[in-house]
């Protein structure tokens, strides 16, 4: 039974039982775990310190807190055997500095990973750790082995925790459009990406499919599309799935990258699931390069109505009827659950069609009309895309022509 056809008693009971779920969460295990994450070390940290105290032939180094303009004006006044001793020294401080050369930001990144793997290689080994600590490490080994690769264009990374990361699918000095996928709960490095019959829930392959659809659909389009899974996302469907509190420092990390992309492409956010409310409550600061929004199986984004959000880009909204997300409460109270539904007709969203995709994770399988929506999205050929409903008001107002 969906929130469809259910009896309106029936949805209010709904409400208030994950409601009381939630309050028994907090009251429990919830603020422990928050507690005992701030006082975790970063190597980022140490590594952004140590760029701080550092020093260029016999001058200091940029601000960490300086504008990406700034660090852009400072790397291109420096010669490459300069950028690529910055890049050496501190990898890790410049592979996620907004501002700094894209392509210098991959090879500190890739150095950094190198690094990371050589501790989950020694950990692999530690007799000190559980058979199932010494199973871990060697997958997160794996897995940092795998985003080394040479064809690949990381551009973030942080070794902390479960670990964040970000990739680059194209050329992103070149594009004239970007898009970014934004990922929901438990995204982190081992989810990151997935090889299995999952491929396309985790953000490489959404990323993957997303570009190669959008150049299918415009082959001469220059895109570039970014996943993005640099915020820590909530582990599971607990009291951080239920709050914004993730959503609001990854909101903030989101609006920097946005910011500093390189050149003038205008760009797009694809929210999947808790991403959409990450993307909802960054709307309100996103610069005006953002033209598009599009939410996937959204919880909600913060807002009662789109024109809420505080964003002159177009919100667009789709759901498919097997998503299991369309049963939790829409509602916020208290700061618990995370608005408005963003497919309702109250909400003001365009709504997309997703007639084929399957549950709440087949939005970016190829050859559904979800994907082929975002795409046609990305490469700007509002005309093309599907609504949800027979009339094409979701279409209304917006250029069907596509931008190369």
């Amino acid at each position: 039974m969906t929130s469809f056809d259910s009896p309106p008693q029936l949805n209010v009971w709904r409400a208030l039982l994950a409601l009381a779920v939630v309050f028994v969460m907090l009251a429990t295990t919830g603020w422990t775990a928050v507690r005992h994450q701030r006082g975790a070390s970063s190597p980022l940290e140490a590594a952004r310190s140590a760029w701080a105290h550092g020093h260029l032939d016999g001058r200091r180094l940029p601000g960490l807190d300086s504008s990406p303009q700034r660090i852009a004006r400072f790397f291109a006044s420096l010669s490459a055997h300069q950028r690529t001793g910055l890049a050496q020294r501190y990898p890790l401080a410049v592979g996620n500095m907004n501002g700094a050369p894209v392509k210098l930001r991959y090879r500190a990144n890739r150095i950094a990973l190198d690094q990371a793997r050589s501790i989950e290689s020694r950990r692999m080994h530690d007799r000190r750790l559980s058979a199932t600590g010494q199973l871990d490490a060697g997958r997160r080994m794996h897995r940092l082995e795998s985003l080394m690769r040479p064809d690949r264009k990381i551009l973030a990374f942080d070794p902390l925790g479960t670990g964040r990361v970000a990739e680059v699918i194209g050329d992103l000095n070149r594009a004239k459009r970007v898009s970014v996928v934004v990922p929901g709960v438990d995204t982190n490095l081992l989810t990151f990406q997935r090889s299995d019959d999952r491929e396309y829930s985790a953000p490489v392959g959404m990323a993957r499919a997303l570009y190669r659809a959008e150049h299918s659909a415009s082959p001469r389009s220059r895109t570039a599309v970014i996943a993005w899974a640099d915020y820590t996302a909530p582990a599971g469907l607990g009291m951080e799935a239920a709050t914004a509190m993730r959503a609001e420092s990854g909101a903030v990390r989101l609006n920097a990258l946005v910011r500093a992309l390189p050149g003038r492409s205008t760009v797009a956010l694809y929210c999947h699931s808790y991403g959409s409310v990450v993307c909802g409550v960054a709307a309100h600061d996103l610069p005006d390069r953002v033209t598009d929004i599009a939410v996937a199986g959204s919880p909600g984004m913060r807002a009662e109505k789109a024109s809420k959000l505080g964003t002159g880009a177009r919100v667009w909204a789709m759901r498919d009827r097997d998503d299991w997300i369309q049963d939790v409460p829409y509602m916020e109270v208290g700061g618990l659950g995370h608005g408005a539904d963003p497919v309702s007709p109250a909400f003001g969203a365009r709504v997309l069609s997703a007639e084929d995709a399957t549950g709440h994770a087949g939005y970016f399988e190829p050859g559904t009309d979800s994907l082929a929506n975002l795409a046609d999205i990305g490469i700007g050929a509002y005309g093309a895309v599907r609504c949800a409903h027979e009339d094409d008001a979701c279409r209304s107002g917006v250029s069907g022509r596509t931008t190369t």
